[in-house]
């Protein structure tokens, strides 16, 4: 076996770890990912608190499909950002993937499962979980470089983050790329966060796109000004690195549901 990488752990869940699967399981070992095997039950499937990248369900004839434990793996699957793949046969994958959104289904395969391809896949996840594909993205529009700087330095590895200095360059920006949340300066010279989000709000393709404002001003009539132009929420600037992480998480946990 490979040696064990490092943060890449795949929990593997059905009825019980048969010969067949367990065959599976030490192909994907080889690959020097942690594999564990947990039955699928709520007891078993509440692990302790960890990020786990991948799960993969396996259905065979004996699996009995717990609707409590369906929805404890879409719970936690979206509180973590994780995705799932499927084996099983059609009739039983259908039943899954309507509990599921799509974005938090990697792959799907029949039963009888091809090894080889299988494990290709899970190398191919990892790949691009490596690469940061998987990460939600994040373009922090600010004036001031070195606060840019800072937010960049606390999030970059949790998300994907993306810069600009100035309302009219994030503007530029997303007219060629997409993002998850926009935080946003509210107090910036030639164009104001206000004026930026109403550009995103008039505009087809931006116009979806959450934003969070970003404010130095704490006094009641301030904030009653952010609120009221409708934004997805607003942070103040002197929110420390810990809050920010734990309030982003909670937003894209909630967005997503």
């Amino acid at each position: 076996m490979g040696k064990i990488i490092s943060g890449k752990k795949i929990i593997f869940t059905g009825e019980k770890e048969t010969f067949i699967l367990r065959a599976i399981i030490e192909k994907v070992r080889a690959l020097g990912l942690e594999c564990v095997f947990v039955p699928f039950t709520v007891d078993s499937l509440n692990v302790p608190d960890e990020d786990i990248p991948l799960f993969v369900l396996y259905m065979d004839e004996e699996l009995n499909l717990r609707e409590d434990a369906l929805h404890f793996l879409v719970d936690k699957m979206e509180e973590k950002g994780s995705k799932l793949v499927l084996i099983g046969e059609q009739i039983d994958l259908n039943n899954v993937m309507n509990h599921f959104r799509s974005d938090l289904i990697f792959k799907t395969f029949y039963r009888p499962i091809n090894n080889d391809e299988f494990v290709k896949s899970i190398k191919e996840f990892f790949d691009k979980s490596e690469a940061g594909e998987y990460r939600k993205s994040i373009l922090i529009v600010d004036d001031d470089p070195q606060y840019l700087a800072l937010v960049r330095q606390w999030l970059k590895d949790t998300y994907r983050v993306f810069m600009a200095n100035s309302g009219l360059q994030a503007i530029k920006y997303l007219g060629k790329s997409k993002v998850d949340l926009i935080l946003l300066d509210h107090e910036m010279p030639v164009t104001s966060g206000p004026q930026v989000l109403e550009m995103l709000r008039s505009d087809p393709e931006t116009s979806s796109i959450p934003v969070i404002f970003l404010t130095g001003k704490s006094d009641k009539e301030s904030v009653m000004a952010v609120v009221a132009l409708r934004p997805e929420g607003y942070f103040l600037k002197d929110i420390k690195k810990e809050e920010l992480l734990e309030k982003l998480r909670e937003f894209f946990v909630l967005h997503n549901a």
